[in-house]
């Protein structure tokens, strides 16, 4: 029972924690993603070690709900008004700062001295982002014009483009390594990224054809919660993106079904507590041992990942007519760093032992900085963008 006590006692706590960080973030310049991480890295192990031990598997569990539920809200955003508008903008760009980023970081590591299979990988693994922590700001401030719309879509399809680059790396290193794995590391990245878009595709337009026969309130909030759960579990099952999947499904459904805005009206409606439980959590488990540990490479691999996203997004926001000034912008507002970047690390671990030993700590250490700080920088963006309404300091939605 005590065990039990200390569990609720620690839920209600950060749940509490989630009004405070809401309160903070309308009165200073920090977003409340930033503000939660920051808390949960104090109470954590590298803090005053205040939070009870979390098990990993209900760490991961909480994790795959919160980031199912983004990926749901952020294929939301993909409408047929919206893709005709800013898809070519939104695909040249996300695609050009995959391809200059991963450039950038690979030269330039291998420039400094860091093995050609580590600064490889490590280059797949920069191309990542943090879906979440940058849609919560978006939300947050309530932004919105092209920017806005532009940073979202980028963010829907960046994680893509970068699976697929980390994929061919990996297999790139196995060639170098001579081991025989590549065939089955590029089948298994084909099949995890086909098979996240069939997946999402086919339980979208059942979902599509349920959410205009359901009545809005609790009924629609439990078929849409069903919906967005499956779809993460399956992916999992078989072991396909988890993320991109419930993008695809959000996606068919606001194309397809007749009152398309109600399902993601009752996902909004009660995501904020599985984020403020899953932001506090990962702050908590970021180790402040991995940034002394990564030493000179996560320094390297922290400035050449800045530079490949500015560069990335300034050359590729030239090739479709962006306002120069908002092309750095972007640049800065895709620099959050999270769970697919972590995952990245670990399969290249996984199918490399060795080598993970030295790209795990860079990663973690990166992680610390980039998701923290990356958040403050997203919000920042929007508003030198001009994108934040006189009631920026309001949420709208949590």
């Amino acid at each position: 029972m005590e065990t039990i006590a200390i569990a609720l006692i620690t839920l209600g706590g950060i749940m509490l924690l989630g009004l405070v960080t809401d309160l903070l973030g309308r009165h200073t310049p920090l977003p409340r993603v930033t503000l939660l991480l920051a808390f949960g890295f104090l109470i954590g192990p590298s803090g005053t070690g205040l939070l009870p031990e979390i098990a990993p598997e209900l760490f991961y569990l909480l994790s795959s709900m919160a980031l199912v539920m983004i990926g749901f809200l952020i294929g939301g955003t993909l409408t047929r008004q919206m893709l005709r508008r800013h898809g070519r903008r939104v695909l040249t760009i996300s695609a050009t700062m995959v391809l200059v980023t991963l450039i950038f970081v690979g030269v330039g590591l291998t420039l400094i001295g860091v093995p050609i299979e580590v600064a490889l990988l490590l280059a797949g693994i920069s191309t990542a982002t943090a879906p979440a922590a940058t849609a919560d700001v978006v939300h947050e401030i309530g932004a919105e014009g092209p920017f806005s719309q532009t940073l979202l879509g980028m963010v829907a399809i960046d994680d893509a483009w970068g699976l697929i680059a980390f994929t061919l790396v990996l297999a790139f290193v196995h060639v170098l390594n001579g081991d025989g794995a590549t065939t089955s590391v590029m089948l298994h990245g084909l099949w995890e990224l086909v098979g996240a878009l069939a997946l999402g595709a086919l339980l979208g337009v059942p979902m599509a054809y349920l959410s205009g026969r359901i009545s809005a309130g609790e009924p629609l909030q439990a078929e849409a919660l069903g919906m967005v759960f499956l779809c993460g579990g399956l992916a999992l099952w078989l072991e396909v993106s988890f993320i991109l999947a419930a993008m695809v499904m959000g996606a068919v459904v606001t194309n397809l079904a007749r009152h398309h805005r109600r399902p993601f009206h009752a996902i909004e409606g009660i995501e904020w507590p599985f984020l403020v439980l899953f932001f506090v959590l990962a702050g908590a488990s970021l180790e402040i041992d991995a940034l002394w540990a990564a030493g000179a490479g996560l320094l390297g691999y922290l400035v050449l990942r800045v530079l490949g996203r500015l560069a990335g997004a300034w050359l590729g926001g030239s090739l479709c007519g962006v306002d120069a000034a908002q092309r750095w912008w972007l640049g800065l507002a895709m620099l959050p760093q999270a769970g697919v970047a972590l995952g990245m690390a670990l399969i290249a671990a996984q199918h490399l032992p060795t080598l993970g030993q030295i790209i795990i700590p860079v990663v973690v250490g990166a992680t610390v900085i980039f998701e923290i700080a990356g958040p403050v920088l997203t919000r920042m963006a929007l508003r030198y963008a001009g994108e934040v309404p006189n009631a920026a300091h309001s949420t709208n939605g949590h």
